[in-house]
């Protein structure tokens, strides 16, 4: 009992630090709804994006997060006011989207960044999230260093415009340069008021590293989750929240100390109709999570 309230002054003190870093997440009510990224979906939505977009209403998702979208193609042959309508004919919103960010990365080219831009003001959502960075940015620690900074840039483009900047991490992010990783070098050489994480819980338990120990060294800095539960026999795969291997009942008790506003379910392989398998993750999240 003695540790269990030494632990809980240590990081109520923390959480009481990161308030003077991040004064509008370090007391946010946590998350209550459940949200879905669609790349759960990728399969389906080319094939019946209207269709798709009912059946995620139907399993009980409120959000969703995007992922793919061009200028070219908008989402899945709409553009950004229809897809918005029909968000909206479905009871959803979408306050984050997947933007592939690498040609601004790579040469500061602006245009396409300003095109999600326009997009995601279009759908109404809050977060242009950065999904992935190709392998030759990141190849040594001042590579890290050099993204921080770019990610500091285009987050002060995405303010001018109304929007927040997010960035969500995989595994590679946890490769160790001396004592540090990139991970690390992100949230350290990030602003916090600028530049916030979408933490995917999976990735991060897959390479070893500890959710809980992050959001007490980087309170308020992670916004947005993403719940995808760990195949109990193949650590490579995804599977029903619930049904693996990850303790998201513990994680989510510090929740208000991560920041989470959004969370969303996403899980990338099926041993079971999709639709059946989302609706089982969002009815345990709701039950048994949140």
């Amino acid at each position: 009992m003695k540790n269990s309230r030494r632990d809980f002054i240590k990081i109520a003190g923390i959480a009481a630090a990161g308030a003077a870093v991040a004064p509008s997440f370090a007391f946010a009510a946590p998350a209550k709804i459940v949200g879905l990224q669609l790349y759960t979906l990728r399969v389906e939505l080319p094939k019946d994006v209207k269709g798709t977009i009912a059946n995620v209403a139907k399993a009980g998702y409120k959000e969703v997060e995007t992922f793919g979208y061009s200028a070219k193609d908008g989402y899945w042959g709409l553009d950004p006011k229809a897809f918005k309508a029909l968000l909206s004919e479905n009871g959803l919103t979408a306050p984050s989207g997947h933007y592939g960010m690498d040609m601004y990365f790579t040469d500061g080219s602006q245009e396409e960044l300003k095109s999600y831009i326009d997009a995601a003001n279009t759908i109404g959502s809050t977060y242009i999230t950065v999904p992935y960075l190709g392998d030759n940015l990141r190849k040594t620690e001042d590579d890290w260093k050099v993204m921080a900074d770019k990610l500091n840039k285009a987050a002060a483009i995405c303010k001018d415009a109304g929007l927040k900047l997010g960035y969500h991490n995989h595994n590679f992010e946890f490769v160790k340069y001396g004592d540090t990783t990139g991970y690390e070098i992100m949230l350290k050489g990030t602003d916090p008021n600028l530049v916030q994480f979408e933490m995917d819980i999976y990735w991060v338990v897959r390479s070893g590293n500890d959710p809980v120990k992050l959001f007490t060294e980087f309170p308020g800095r992670f916004p947005m989750w993403h719940v995808k539960d760990m195949d109990k026999v193949d650590n490579t795969i995804n599977t029903e929240v619930g049904t693996g291997t990850i303790d998201f009942k513990s994680i989510y008790k510090n929740a208000k100390l991560a920041g989470l506003q959004h969370l969303i379910m996403e899980q990338e392989n099926f041993s079971m109709d999709p639709y059946k398998s989302i609706k089982l993750s969002a009815d345990y999240i709701k039950k048994s999570i949140l």
